[in-house]
């Protein structure tokens, strides 16, 4: 018997270890596409105009250290060995670090936090709170003290989510026009120019039109290319360093950094700028970590990506070392021209491809920091696709996708010129990376619980490093630094409008919600007409009865026999298991037959958008009415609190014991299974087209009242369910500012009436819906 367990796990362990493996074949073609075509541009633009190539070879040695000094310091000790360690969840990004730093203080941008969100699983239970001597306890106190530093906390965050939307958009036209430029060795100067613009763009347009097949297939088809060139990147840099110059590893040296700086001075610190693209694609292995794993990425990149840079850069200034006059001089220094002239062709294909797959990262990672944008209320609602079935992190959003390939394509046709288009695309990548280590200094100090030296010398060393390049790309802005910063500006407006009209909104529904004692005088009857069926209101509420159901029951006097509110709603977490995604609880008494029913997402998790939502739903309500409690007593202190006991159910699926919905024609077929249960069946006069039946567990036994209410909930569902949605109307109050009348009047309503309803998650059937019209004034 133990022999057999070892031998179970041996073949567990090596499943994951080939899952590991597998990952990192995949991240090849995902995470590290964007940083392995780098050597493409970087001394194109490094020698652009700032600094010329000379017979002592200083700036070429010096350029050379800094490159690889910059690969060693930034992908691999910052993100590899510290960032990727500050996963949330296992999620990666800008919002996960602020994700994390919400739950360790109570900073958080969400309106609807429970105490309860607090009990999930995943919500970190090793949360301890720092020694009030500590500085990390004075940190956190002065975070929830002032709102103005967990506005300027949001801010931050959502300035790195802009700029690496940017990054998006600038990157796949860098990363394909430069690996097309090399079409002028090919074809000569004269007609390159006719070939280039007009080839990138077929190219992006293919390569966008393939994001909606999943990163997961495209991983697959672009692993292999990958590979494929940074093998042949190596194989040439290792063929110039043993033909051209076999003692180049000596420019390896910081000493040949400063030797550059000196002979440079003004001009070497503003070709740092185009060094700086040489670390492009460093922030995807964090955003798509959600992708992947972290040990997948750091096997990956250690033993694959980094040591195929190095020789691939070290062969390129070898070669250069010894070929200070090119032939083609429009070319300047360029990757081309250290590649064999009999393996320029083939080469010119696989950049190409592998261009292709570069761009792909970025894309990736801006589909992932959308989604959690658009999850914790800083984004309008987008239609998010999920293209795994099995990897819950890989999605597609339609909107997103043709909005970049249509900005890509403009950038490449006004600018149509590395050189910016570097400029533009360093400046995004080095304004992410400086956010990324801000906020992980804020991490390391709450979250990690380490001493606040530690964090300074983090925050110092590799911030230091940072605003050296941020200075060299910032004073590009004319020359195409500016783009990213305008696009980022447009993009933090939008999140802004979004997040301020989304929470005055929130507001004017929890100012003006209706109480449980207005609900109870209007006698048990209610005054009004109960008809057949489930009615369910959706509201943002978390508590209390929304002022939309009052203005419904105003205007119409009758809703159904059982009436849910149902508030779908996202957590501060990745993830939320099945087990835990149900709060039910009832509105006032048993006897009403109300019930609120909170739905929780992660800002990963992929919502339901089919009909077991409904199943589901309903499923779990009967689960509380068996084993919650009996709903509020109607001469208790309760009723003046308006509070309300919630239940957490899981889905049916994990409650295997608990109570199970069958849709069946024949009621009287028999249920076969290893446990004894008893059904509940819907007692009709009449045969309905479909009958339906709670099949419940035999024990515990339920009392009468709970069964009567099981029945009636059962006659409801068999009548059907009744969607009821708010259309909202938000106008900014008389007396407001003419800013404020701007922002919600134009600004808020044109993206409410642009983006995707609160409810389109749940794919609600036309003929069930019914909305309700209703003007909030904010």
């Amino acid at each position: 018997m133990d022999l057999e367990t070892g031998v179970n796990q041996n073949r567990i362990k090596k499943e994951s270890w080939r899952t590991i493996l597998t990952l990192a074949y995949q991240s090849l073609g995902v995470v590290y596409g964007d940083l392995s075509t780098s050597p493409l541009y970087v001394y194109k633009s490094t020698f652009a105009e700032d600094i010329t190539h000379s017979e002592s070879n200083e700036e070429i040695y010096g350029v050379l250290s800094f490159v690889f000094w910059t690969l060693t310091l930034v992908p691999l000790l910052k993100y590899v060995f510290i960032v990727l360690r500050a996963d949330d969840n296992g999620e990666g990004g800008t919002f996960a670090l602020y994700s994390l730093l919400c739950r360790h203080a109570k900073v958080n941008s969400l309106p609807s936090c429970q105490l309860a969100d607090e009990e999930l699983s995943s919500y970190k239970k090793d949360i301890i709170r720092p020694a009030p001597t500590t500085f990390g306890a004075t940190l956190k106190s002065t975070l929830e003290r002032y709102r103005v530093l967990q506005r300027f906390l949001l801010v931050l965050a959502l300035l790195g989510a802009c700029m690496v939307i940017g990054d998006g958009i600038l990157t796949p036209a860098l990363s394909v026009f430069s690996a097309v430029s090399g079409i002028e060795l090919a074809i000569g100067k004269e007609h390159h120019k006719y070939v280039e613009v007009p080839l990138t763009c077929v190219i992006l347009i293919a390569l966008f039109a393939l994001q909606h097949y999943g990163t997961h297939r495209v991983g697959f088809l672009f692993a292999p290319v990958v590979i494929t060139w940074l093998v042949c990147i190596s194989a040439i840099g290792v063929y110039n360093i043993v033909q051209w110059d076999r003692h180049v590893y000596r420019a390896l040296s910081p000493y040949y950094m400063y030797k550059f700086l000196k002979k440079t001075q003004r001009g070497g610190w503003m070709s740092l700028g185009g060094i700086l693209l040489c670390i492009t694609g460093s922030e995807a292995m964090f955003a798509d970590l959600g992708h992947f794993s972290q040990l997948s990425i750091q096997i990956a990149f250690t033993f694959m990506v980094y040591p195929s840079l190095i020789l691939a850069y070290m062969g390129q200034a070898a070669y250069l070392s010894q070929h200070h006059v090119i032939e083609n001089e429009s070319y300047r220094i360029g990757f081309y021209v250290s590649v064999p002239e009999k393996l320029r062709l083939p080469v010119l294909v696989i950049a190409i491809l592998a261009a292709v797959v570069g761009s792909q990262a970025i894309i990736t990672g801006t589909f992932s920091i959308i989604k959690q944008c658009s999850s914790l209320g800083c984004f309008p609602r987008v239609k998010i696709v999920n293209t795994s079935s099995k990897i819950h992190g890989q999605i597609y959003i339609p909107e997103i996708n043709w909005t970049l390939m249509l900005l890509c394509l403009v950038v490449t046709i006004g600018f149509r010129d590395t050189k910016r288009m570097g400029n533009a695309s360093g400046l995004a990548v080095i304004t992410v990376m400086l956010v990324t280590t801000c906020l992980m200094s804020l991490v390391i100090v709450l979250c990690w619980r380490k001493s606040v030296l530690l964090a300074l010398c983090f925050v110092i060393f590799f911030g230091t490093i940072e605003a050296l390049y941020f200075s060299a790309s910032l004073i590009k802005f004319l020359e195409g630094a500016w783009v990213p910063i305008a696009m980022a500006f447009t993009f933090m407006i939008v999140m802004c409008i979004w997040h301020y009209g989304s929470l005055k909104k929130y507001e004017f529904d929890v100012q003006n919600k209706v109480s449980v004692e207005w609900l109870l005088g209007l006698g048990p009857s209610l005054g009004i007409v109960r008809v057949r069926g489930i009615g369910l209101i959706h509201t943002e509420l978390v508590s209390g009865i929304p002022a939309i159901f009052s203005h419904f029951v105003t205007n119409l006097p009758a809703f159904h026999q059982v009436l849910v509110f149902l508030c779908v709603k996202s957590v501060p977490v990745p993830h939320v298991k099945h087990e835990e995604r149900f709060l039910v609880g009832h509105i006032g008494p048993r006897e009403y037959r109300m019930y609120r029913c909170i739905v929780r997402y992660g800002y990963r998790d992929a919502h339901k958008d089919d009909s077991e939502f409904e199943n589901d739903l309903v499923c779990s309500i009967a689960e509380f009415i068996r084993t919650g409690r009996t709903g509020l007593n109607v001469n208790g202190e309760d009723l003046r609190k308006d509070f309300e006991d919630l239940t957490v159910v899981g889905t049916p699926s994990t409650h295997l014991s608990g109570v199970q919905l069958c849709d069946d024609e024949d009621v009287n077929a028999e249920l076969v299974g290893p446990s004894e249960r008893k059904e509940i069946l819907s007692p009709r006069v009449t045969k309905p087209k479909k009958r339906v039946r709670f099949v419940i567990p035999e024990s515990p036994k339920i009392d009468r009242g709970a069964q009567e209410e099981l029945r009636e909930l059962m006659e409801a569902r068999e009548a059907g369910i009744a969607y009821i949605l708010g259309h909202s109307y938000v106008r900014a109050k008389q007396g407001s500012s003419l800013f404020k009348k701007i922002v919600i009047n134009f600004g808020f309503d044109f993206l409410r009436r642009n983006s995707r309803p609160p409810t389109y998650t749940l794919n609600v059937p036309h003929a069930s819906t019914l909305e309700v019209g209703m003007v909030y004034n904010v």
